[in-house]
């Protein structure tokens, strides 16, 4: 299966896969965090640090323990920062005949996944969100009996251009009239 369109920027990276089975088409999209080469740097030094470290309380024993110990926690508190629960890609497969699957992947191999059936989204929003320090654009869905809107990307946060070929496949996958949301 090839990729039959991509897009990349600075931080993501976005596939597009178009599969035709008998019944209809199903779109799978992928949005892929780019490895960079400061964040391997990083978590590189912190594991040589930790290693470091460890090594350093067992040669020197009471000898500045208490620094030893701080610079133990820090060098831990910085891979698992970097290591634990950083998402590899985030995924929406639509399936028009039946819903919407989201998936985020963990590196860690962990894959967390949430179907929406088709006939809850009342309509998919592109909206721009302002917070006091960046602002972004997020796509959501608005489903029925749901209070607030569920966002198809939960921990990325990828460029409009990215997002807009996403929202334009599920207004055509649910039938309705995609909105542009102010941002407020």
């Amino acid at each position: 299966m090839a990729a039959d369109s991509c897009i990349s920027s600075s931080r993501y990276t976005y596939t597009h896969d178009d599969h035709k089975g008998p019944i209809e088409a199903i779109n799978v999209h992928h949005v892929f965090v780019r490895k960079t080469k400061g964040n391997t740097f990083l978590v590189y030094f912190s594991s040589l640090l930790l290693i470091t470290t460890g090594v350093s309380l067992f040669l020197l024993k009471d000898e500045s323990a208490s620094v030893l110990l701080w610079t133990l926690f820090l060098s831990a508190a910085l891979v698992k920062l970097f290591l634990w629960k950083s998402v590899e890609k985030e995924s929406i497969i639509i399936m028009p005949a039946f819903g919407i699957q989201l998936e985020t992947h963990y590196t860690s191999g962990k894959i967390i996944h949430h179907f929406i059936p088709i006939d809850k989204i009342l309509k998919p929003v592109l909206t721009e969100c302002v917070t006091p320090v960046t602002c972004y654009w997020s796509l959501s869905l608005i489903v029925r009996e749901k209070e607030e809107l569920v966002l198809v990307f939960k921990e990325l946060r990828p460029p409009v251009k990215m997002l807009i070929p996403i929202w334009k496949a599920l207004c055509d996958a649910t039938n309705s009239l995609g909105t542009l949301a102010p941002s407020g």
